[in-house]
């Protein structure tokens, strides 16, 4: 776990970020600028709907989010259609990589699932009023005027700027989060997911409506300009949360001085132990690298204890074929492509990629503590996984590893909202702020991580 710092985790206001910006940025002057009127009526728009979406009873708030349930079941056709017109539209343009692309195309069954999960956020305790701490402050005095007690109390952060990917799928689960915790949403997701976002945002749009809570409460951004002129908007939005590059993280930094809270990469591990079980290793990789790549949980990168190169025969040459096999492209850490029967293989120095593809790296390290020091330094603290049956190895790979799920003898693609019975599967650094208290809670300085061990 650690003191779960990861580095490409941030919250952070305006000025804080050093590293370059994106392409077009403004320039700093720019952040004393006000907004155009349009941008902040939109976020205004927003924190008007949010307060009427407040003072609906916890019983309203669980009826909204399961008649969005139904309405994106009603309409699983028309958003199935307008699906297919962004991916047709996304490969005539040709421009689109195989990730980004596998993430746009919504599957079979998927409207199902999110609808599925929207219906597990609406079951889930209620976020709101609940108190956290009592304590009284002053006691009754001899003049009789009575106590005083004080209670911390659970409240609706507000309105949140989200900027997204172009997957579709994220937009109800972020939607739905939102609506639970009582807080106002304007989503811009990736333009190459315009109109399934749009047939998406109908089904909510119509439930709010039905509900008496204006659709304004989750609006949908359309265009980069209006991203960067609700980034102005710093005293009606009060959180941005930007799911994508490093890069649009940056950008948002250097372009607001709301407070960002942004998760960029995914470079996840699985490290075999010497202790390893040969079979359940390679169940664990191939699941945790072949069922998406384009995950943001997906394993990117593979470390195998050195004594299973011991010998040609040994389990490290299998386990790369059987991964070979599996049509999972390996290249060779600079330790491992110095290894007898690994130098046909492409190599690499880099140890901090999000390959989102069967592109797997793989290197040898001499032990657990390799292992540990290898991801804290190289990883994106989002999920990482130990293969062993040395109860000693996998404690102490559980609590030295510095990120927000640690597992033990089960794939990465584990750490899921969904999977995890909350609803939604989205990232779970967005999930830790509008339910916060589902997924982390921060007191005195404490933040609580995920830890899974198969058995």
């Amino acid at each position: 776990m650690g003191n779960s710092s990861s580095k490409n985790t941030i919250m952070a206001a305006a000025g804080d970020a050093n590293a370059n910006a994106a392409p077009n940025a403004v320039s700093p002057a720019s952040l004393r600028a006000p907004p155009s009127a349009h941008c902040s009526h939109l976020a205004s728009s927003a924190r008007t709907a949010s307060r009427v979406l407040q003072s609906l009873s916890g019983e309203k708030r669980v009826a909204l989010l399961l008649r969005i349930a139904d309405l994106l079941e009603e309409r699983t056709n028309t958003i199935m259609a307008a699906n297919a017109d962004d991916v047709a539209r996304a490969d005539a343009q040709g421009t689109l990589p195989p990730a980004t692309r596998q993430r746009l195309a919504l599957k079979e069954g998927k409207i199902k699932q999110v609808a599925a999960g929207t219906r597990a956020v609406a079951r889930q305790q209620e976020p709101i009023g609940r108190v956290v701490r009592r304590c009284k402050v002053m006691d009754d005095d001899e003049h009789g005027s009575g106590s005083l007690t004080l209670e911390k109390v659970t409240a609706p952060m507000g309105v949140l700027l989200v900027i997204f990917e172009a997957r579709p799928d994220a937009l109800p689960q972020i939607a739905s989060l939102a609506l639970k915790a009582g807080n106002g949403a304007l989503l811009k997701g990736g333009r190459e997911a315009t109109q399934s976002n749009k047939a998406i945002h109908a089904c909510i749009a119509q439930a709010l409506t039905e509900f008496g809570v204006p659709p304004a409460c989750i609006t949908l951004v359309d265009t980069r300009d209006e991203v960067d002129g609700l980034l102005a908007c710093h005293d009606t939005i009060d959180m941005v949360v930007p799911r994508g590059s490093n890069q649009l993280c940056t950008y948002v930094m250097e372009n607001t001085k709301i407070p960002v809270l942004g998760h960029a990469d995914g470079v996840c591990h699985v490290y075999v132990d010497k202790a390893a079980d040969p079979l359940k290793a390679n169940r664990i990789l191939v699941d945790a690298k072949t069922d998406y790549p384009a995950a943001c949980n997906a394993a990117e990168t593979c470390l195998v204890h050195m004594d299973h190169f011991a010998n040609p025969h040994g389990y490290g040459h299998r386990l790369l074929n059987k991964l070979t096999e599996e049509g999972i492209k390996v290249l060779a850490g600079p330790r491992m492509h110095a290894i007898a029967g690994c130098a046909q293989l492409p190599t690499t120095e880099d140890m901090h990629v999000e390959y989102g593809d069967l592109t797997l790296m793989m290197e040898v390290v001499d032990d657990v503590d390799a292992a540990i020091a290898h991801i804290n330094a190289n990883s994106s603290s989002h999920t990482e996984c130990v293969v062993t049956e040395d109860e000693a190895v996998r404690e102490k790979f559980l609590n030295a590893v510095d990120s927000a799920c640690v597992f033990a003898n089960c794939s990465t693609r584990f750490s899921d909202g969904f999977r995890f019975g909350l609803g939604a599967e989205v990232r779970l650094v967005f999930a830790c702020l509008i339910l916060f208290f589902f997924f982390v809670f921060v007191e005195n300085g404490l933040l609580l991580a995920w830890l899974a061990c198969a058995v």
